[in-house]
């Protein structure tokens, strides 16, 4: 949705995604010992004009690390656990409102993103906190709200393809959102989808074998949700929750956020 002129959403928030399997290359699932990633973020949307808006995701704390590694048999460690942090990798993008009538809306995103992350961290160089590259996405956005009964409903849908440099495959993405809301919009409840398939068109071998969310060739089918709570008319909190059914070189287990964020009207 483009927000008018001077309105704006803000979002810090807390992402976790902590596994001891993956997706290998065939689509199967593998064990491997257990990695995880942790960010600290800022999400911004704001109103420019009636038609243009500018969006921005800041990871300023981004933890890449693996646990350590004990025996099942004697409880002895064989293999030390290790961490690297740094800044990551940001997004910075403009959209513009294609069309809006009545209950019906569409606009179009040209997404940068910026290699501000590290491609390569820890003793092996696997503990990674970006992709090391600059890719340019441009998505198209299509939004609907209707009603089913006495309950109202919106419903989003995007489609967009995703141009990244250094070797690394180009990408199609897609995905929908369909939310509600109860006592009197304090409650959002909303569901969401994406689905990321690489073109194979890129040179770059996966960084790291048991799957990794900055490697070449990635692709997954998620579902996922949230539900956020206004405590006032601008400030408030959310939980939310995601997983790929699907996927290939990327990690078999949920992520988990938690954010605080404020609506500027």
């Amino acid at each position: 949705m483009v927000r008018k002129k001077g309105d704006g959403y803000f979002k810090l928030g807390a992402w976790s995604l902590v596994a001891d399997q993956h997706y290998t290359d065939k689509g199967k699932i593998d064990p491997n010992a257990t990695r995880g990633t942790f960010n600290l973020n800022l999400y911004a949307k704001y109103g420019l004009s009636e038609n243009w808006n500018v969006v921005t995701y800041i990871p300023f704390y981004v933890k890449s690390y693996q646990n350590h590694q004990v025996s099942q048999v004697t409880g002895d460690e064989l293999q030390k656990g290790e961490e690297f942090s740094s800044f990551g990798d940001m997004n910075l993008g403009i959209e513009y409102r294609l069309f809006k009538k009545s209950k019906h809306a569409f606009s179009a995103v040209l997404t940068l993103g910026i290699p501000s992350g590290r491609d390569e961290g820890g003793s092996d160089g696997s503990y990674q906190t970006g992709d090391g590259e600059f890719n340019q996405e441009i998505r198209f956005n299509a939004g609907t709200s209707f009603k089913i009964s006495t309950l109202s409903f919106y419903a989003k849908a995007y489609l967009g393809f995703n141009n990244r440099t250094e070797n690394f495959s180009d990408e199609f993405r897609t995905g929908f959102e369909l939310g509600t809301s109860f006592f009197q919009n304090k409650l959002l409840l909303l569901m969401r989808s994406d689905i990321v398939e690489s073109m194979r068109n890129g040179s770059l071998n996966a960084a790291n074998s048991n799957g990794s969310i900055f490697a070449n060739n990635v692709e997954f089918a998620g579902l996922g949700g949230e539900i956020a709570w206004k405590f006032t008319e601008n400030l408030g909190l959310s939980l939310g929750y995601g997983g790929a059914l699907s996927g290939r070189l990327i990690y078999a287990s949920p992520s988990y956020s938690a954010s605080v964020f404020y609506l500027l009207k």
